[in-house]
């Protein structure tokens, strides 16, 4: 029971990444994004991906770290280019 209660929880959350990747990559901007937040989650994620290889409780709750850890590491992706595309635009200004 308590490996479907922490699927639903990731499940939940990984519904949501994706909407926040699209929405980032929509923005083009890093402004309103916390580069700190995004690295405190993939730490999480990674925490929890760990816990589960050490206790070998490997079961199909891992497949939904490893799709959040990707999901969250691509919004990753897409905060540096938008950190980019903000300087591009920064510059331009000044010229």
């Amino acid at each position: 029971m308590s490996s479907l209660l922490e699927t639903i929880m990731l499940v939940c959350f990984g519904f949501s990444w994706p909407l926040n990747l699209i929405k980032n990559y929509k923005a083009e901007t890093a402004k309103g994004a916390s580069l700190p937040f995004i690295l405190l989650i993939i730490t999480g994620y990674i925490a929890g991906i760990c816990a589960k290889l050490i206790s070998g409780n490997i079961n199909y709750v891992l497949i939904a770290y490893i799709l959040n850890l990707v999901m969250v590491s691509l919004n990753l992706v897409v905060y540096f280019r938008n950190v980019a595309l903000d300087k591009k635009r920064a510059q331009a200004d000044q010229q």
